[in-house]
């Protein structure tokens, strides 16, 4: 903790959005800021003053998750199209486009060392996709409900997910199962993340809770309700001793996880708080939500430098050793409710000179993966382009609830019969349906899966035989120069 604490103050605010904003995440080099949008575009704002700011066009549903490669070279969105983008943050506005979900892909991570993209998607399904040959690798199916959330571990060995059954689950990306199941939730878990040292998850709930896990013992050790209605993000600074979570109850919370207390309450959204992330030094954060408006904040917590954060991850190669006292106090696990101590800031945004920035709006796709959807037309009905639909903003539900409402963070939702037009007497018919795709997804997985071990195999073989050729033609040539020398 910085030795003079000073509050966080509003730095900034970027208005180029035209609905909710959903998701948000800072470049590597802290000199831009990615946004995604129920609008269907993507937003890079260069932070320099009077710089100006990129507008991606290219999804054709809302992008519910953003996130930039560990070098910056690349910015990877997921949307409600059922499809990732690969962007290239520039003007020149390039993009690569991943089709293999069969229903809305609710986010998406690069690993640390850039190598992969994991995804979540409400076909019940995490799956792995390598960026360099623009592959599918392998899909990891235990959800039994929509996945809401996936992120890799620091060091890419595991991968951590959630969603609307209620659990979170842990994964071991060499053997592909699932290692760990985390429940006791009073309804949909909304988000998960590892903390920078990759000892703990932080889990958040619809049922107004953040939960803290530390994974090499399995024991929960944290538990908040500090806000009044369900939580649908979160950032841990790359400290790992505090932690932000942005609320449907229009607030911000800033959690001092050393000293297991709320220490900030953050104002300046009008509606639900969608999206909150740290930079990559921690010096920033930003928020957006349901009001359309991107806030920058500063912080006052001690910086990192994130080169090495990520060689430190590198170099990770051994198991952890038993906790640490100081890895995250306390460490029994008990309820931490809102404390009428903390700080309440209503902020005023302390940049005035700097105006709404020219907004440049590109877009070209330059490649398209192979679509594997055998049936989209059974599932588009879930994905229809929020700006149709008269949404409403509501409490969680009770499961059988949510299986006639479909909800968007920050509780948002619609009736599926008004949302496809469908009678509800076929309701159970399409959802037997539905199942059977489900089923036939994890087939195309499998299968998809085993094509890629042996497209690598062939490829193993085939340089393996151009090496004896190589060495065959040197042997020959080298009889040849000695039936020369003895003539």
């Amino acid at each position: 903790m910085a030795s003079v604490m000073e509050d966080p103050t509003l730095e900034r605010h970027f208005k180029g959005h035209k609905d909710v904003v959903s998701c948000a995440d800072f470049s590597p080099n802290n000199k831009q800021l990615a946004t995604g949008s129920c609008d269907k575009n993507l937003m890079i704002w260069n932070l320099t003053p009077k710089a100006r700011a990129f507008r991606f066009v290219g999804h054709t549903d809302i992008i519910t998750g953003v996130h930039f490669s560990p070098n910056g070279s690349l910015v990877a969105s997921s949307s409600r199209d059922q499809t990732v983008r690969l962007w290239t943050p520039s003007i020149k506005g390039e993009s690569t486009v991943f089709k293999a979900h069969t229903a809305s892909v609710r986010s998406v991570q690069f690993s640390s060392d850039g190598q992969r993209l994991v995804t979540a998607s409400d076909d019940k399904s995490v799956k792995v996709w390598g960026v360099e040959r623009k592959k599918f690798l392998y899909s990891l199916n235990r959800h039994t409900n929509w996945v809401r959330c996936a992120r890799f571990s620091p060091d890419g060995r595991l991968v951590a997910s959630c969603g609307d059954d209620r659990t979170v689950r842990l994964w071991d990306t060499s053997s592909r199962q699932c290692i760990n199941i985390f429940t006791d939730y009073g309804g949909s878990a909304t988000f998960v993340d590892f903390n920078s040292s990759g000892t703990c998850i932080a889990s958040s709930g619809a049922d107004n809770t953040l939960k803290i896990w530390d994974i090499r013992t399995n024991k929960l050790i944290q538990h908040y309700i500090v806000h009044s209605a369900g939580v649908n993000c979160f950032s841990f600074h790359p400290s790992g001793n505090y932690l932000i979570s942005g609320s449907s109850d229009s607030t911000m919370k800033i959690l001092d996880l050393l000293e297991g207390r709320l220490i900030y309450t953050l104002h300046g959204h009008k509606g639900p708080v969608l999206a909150v992330a740290f930079s990559r030094d921690g010096d920033l954060f930003a928020s957006g939500g349901a009001d359309s408006q991107v806030l920058m904040w500063k912080t006052n917590f001690d910086s990192l430098n994130y080169k090495v954060l990520l060689s430190r991850h590198r170099k990770r190669v051994t198991p952890d050793p038993p906790p640490h006292l100081m890895d995250i106090y306390p460490r029994s696990h008990h309820r931490h409710s809102a404390q009428n101590g903390t700080v309440e800031i209503h902020p005023i945004v302390a940049d005035t000179q700097s105006g709404d920035p020219q907004v440049v709006e590109v877009g070209r796709v330059l490649f398209s993966t192979a679509d594997v959807r055998s049936h989209d037309s059974a599932t588009s009905r879930r994905d229809q382009p929020i700006s149709s639909l008269g949404w409403t903003h509501t409490r969680p539900r009770e499961e059988e609830d949510e299986d006639q409402h479909e909800r968007l963070p920050g509780g948002m939702t619609t009736s599926r019969e008004e949302h496809s037009g469908i009678p509800s007497s076929l309701n159970s018919t399409l959802e037997n349906i539905v199942q059977q795709l489900d089923i036939l997804t994890q087939t195309v997985a499998v299968l998809e899966e085993r094509l890629t071990l042996t497209e690598d195999k062939l490829r193993t073989c085939l340089d393996n035989q151009v090496l004896l050729l190589q060495q065959t033609q040197q042997i020959d040539g080298s009889d040849q120069e000695a039936e020369g020398q003895s003539l």
